[in-house]
């Protein structure tokens, strides 16, 4: 087996992981990245109408702060404080450090930043540099590795992290093409591994990317906050979030049945054209489902869809060709206030949606047919999919989790709560694996012999040989029961939650685990990694439903981004009892829920969230500090 040595070891190379690298690489660390594929991951692909970066707000007169974008990010419940402020602190020199590699975020004739505002945001702090503004950023920071030497393996997955003595000490990979062995020995580990996509079927995550949360759960790290994830619209083919300017424009939703019939749905529900028409606008900007506004407001545009799609077994359509509700013209003055304001302010108080679109978004239409999708001419099939975990892998204030050496950054790292500003999750990302690399410059993990090392490989290697003689056959089905495992989890344990149904999901998944050698057949050495994918999924999912159901025994409201039923609950009128939910309380917003595997299982507990710090913050000291060690420990 092939064995190299680095001081640390970062994997993935999304937006976080180029940045982790290179911020170790300029402190003088030497670090290799191991991914996949270059080419793959969440922040190369995917967007939405116009992806938003959140940072302190840099333009007009606004009066914001530190610790006021602090307070804002806390306010999303279950957040811890230091977290927050540190997000709040490091937004500026993250952003401008993007900037500065040639991210183009729009600056006014002043050189102003100017912002918008998105969910959750009372000082417009979004700024956004088109719908692929992630993918600006990783490419920006792929090119700045590149100068600085940084080392990438692709084409390697990562299958274990190596531990002595509660520390890290190396990883083990699979080389996907060959189906080879290796190993890295390091005294750190940063996680930039993006959030457990492969765990759902209706997904808006890219299909290249399915996470490997569970190598940081195996190894014994706390998981916090996992029944926290965003659902959202999106397009099924090609993957894509359909916020924003999409729903703004008031597209029509069709849905067609097995037989080719189509519906206009909404107008199954609403008696009023224009309070659809209306709600449609909203969820431009509420865009992710939202508990809150189930009862009254936009979100209820999900759980239709949602109807049409599981429980009518149709496929649900945006059409952009034409005004919904065979209008002719809208009387544009009869929507919600808001919206007539935003459309006229936009001057699209016009013709079809595609021509609103035309004149608000030229881009949103340019990157489907970019994707070889023409949406002036072409409905845009759509589904209530997951799209981002709030929750994570936990860590503390340098982004370390409760195993020594091994640190996440980006969506992994479960630093979001209940809520969150729309866009914070990339600036989340970049200042989380800032952090990480200020940690590990100061303070890395010390690199054991070369002998203990040898001895600790030695014993996982043939572990793992084992494993992959087991599952090596004539036949191969890991594609299969990945998709089935995917299905189970999407029917079960998304935006809509029943606890009986999620206790037969996690059943089913322990059992799956327990046999998967048995049952998972490869034929060929090259298709071995698959096994470790589906192995992945498996136990992500089941520490995932364990936290469901933990919630659901000791809380048992409704909050964030799923409604969980709830016999003795709310109904809002004209739908099915099966979302039916008690609204929340608030009692768990000052709590954490963190998850951590025990012998074969995955156990909860509740602690209090960290306070926002209120340190002293005189000149001196803090200058004497930093002097000494940068305030670095």
């Amino acid at each position: 087996m092939k064995i190299y040595s680095y001081d640390c070891i970062v994997i993935g190379t999304g937006a976080a992981g180029y940045n982790a690298a290179c911020r170790l690489k300029q402190f003088g660390k030497n670090v290799a990245i191991v991914t996949e594929a270059v080419g793959c991951g969440t922040s190369r692909n995917t967007g939405s109408d116009k992806q938003t970066y959140y940072k302190l707000g840099l333009g007009g007169d606004s009066p914001d702060s530190v610790y006021k974008m602090a307070e804002n990010l806390f306010a999303g419940g279950s957040v811890d404080g230091d977290n927050a402020l540190i997000e709040a602190a490091l937004s500026v020199r993250s952003f401008m450090n993007l900037c500065e590699l040639g991210v183009e975020f729009p600056v006014n004739r002043y050189g102003e930043y100017v912002g918008y505002k998105t969910d959750h945001d009372p000082y417009a702090r979004a700024t956004s540099a088109g719908p692929l503004t992630s993918k600006f950023m990783t490419e920006a920071l792929q090119k700045n590795a590149q100068r600085l030497g940084v080392e990438v393996f692709s084409g390697y997955l990562a299958i274990e992290i190596l531990k002595k003595d509660e520390a890290v000490c190396g990883l083990l990979c699979i080389e996907k093409l060959s189906g080879n062995l290796i190993a890295f020995k390091c005294a750190d580990i940063v996680m930039a591994t993006g959030g457990p996509a492969g765990i759902y079927a209706d997904s808006v995550y890219p299909e290249c990317h399915t996470g490997t949360t569970s190598l940081a759960l195996l190894v014994g790290a706390k998981a916090q906050n996992l029944t926290e994830w965003q659902y959202g619209l999106a397009s099924v083919n090609p993957r894509w979030n359909v916020s924003g300017t999409y729903m703004q424009i008031l597209p029509r939703f069709v849905s067609v049945d097995e037989n080719g019939t189509e519906y206009e749905f909404l107008s199954d529900y609403f008696e009023d054209k224009y309070e659809a028409l209306s709600a449609v606008f909203l969820k431009g900007y509420q865009w992710p489902f939202d508990s809150k506004k189930v009862l009254e407001g936009s979100s209820v545009i999900d759980l239709l869809v949602y109807r049409e799609c599981v429980l009518k077994n149709r496929k649900v359509y945006l059409d952009f060709t034409k005004n919904p509700f065979d209008m002719a013209d809208i009387e544009y003055n009869k929507l919600s206030a808001e919206a007539f304001e935003y459309l006229s302010k936009a001057e699209a108080c016009l013709g079809t949606p595609i021509e609103r679109l035309a004149k608000m978004n030229t881009p949103a239409i340019e990157l489907y047919k970019g994707k070889g999708l023409d949406i002036t001419k072409e409905y845009l099939q759509i589904a209530l999919c997951a799209q981002h975990n709030n929750g994570g892998i936990a860590v503390n204030m340098w982004w370390q989790t409760s195993v020594k050496g091994l640190f996440a950054a980006g969506e992994c790292a479960g630093t979001h709560g209940i809520t969150r500003p729309g866009g914070s999750a990339l600036n989340a990302g970049q200042v989380g694996s800032l952090r990480a690399a200020q940690y590990i410059s100061q303070n890395g993990n010390i690199t054991i012999s070369d002998g203990d090392f040898e001895k600790i490989l030695n014993e996982a290697e043939s572990a793992h040989k084992k494993q992959l003689e087991n599952i090596s056959k004539n036949y191969d089905n890991i594609d299969e029961m990945i998709s089935a495992a995917q299905r189970r989890m999407s029917d079960n344990a998304a935006a809509i939650r029943n606890k009986s149904n999620m206790e037969k999901a996690l059943r089913e998944t322990e059992k799956e685990l327990s046999h998967i050698c048995e049952n998972a057949g490869v034929s060929e050495k090259s298709k071995l990694y698959k096994f470790y994918k589906l192995k992945d999924i498996l136990v992500t999912q089941l520490a995932v439903l364990a936290a469901m159901i933990n919630y659901a025994d000791t809380v048992g409201d409704t909050r964030g981004s799923s409604l969980c039923y709830d016999e003795k609950g709310k109904l809002r009128d004209g739908l099915e009892e099966m979302f039916r939910f008690s609204e929340e309380n608030g009692n768990t917003r000052a709590k954490v829920q963190e998850t951590v595997i025990l012998g074969n299982e995955f156990k909860c507990c509740w602690r209090d969230v960290r306070p926002i710090p209120k340190n002293s913050n005189f000149f001196e000291n803090i200058w004497r500090g930093y002097r000494e060690n940068k305030n670095i420990y």
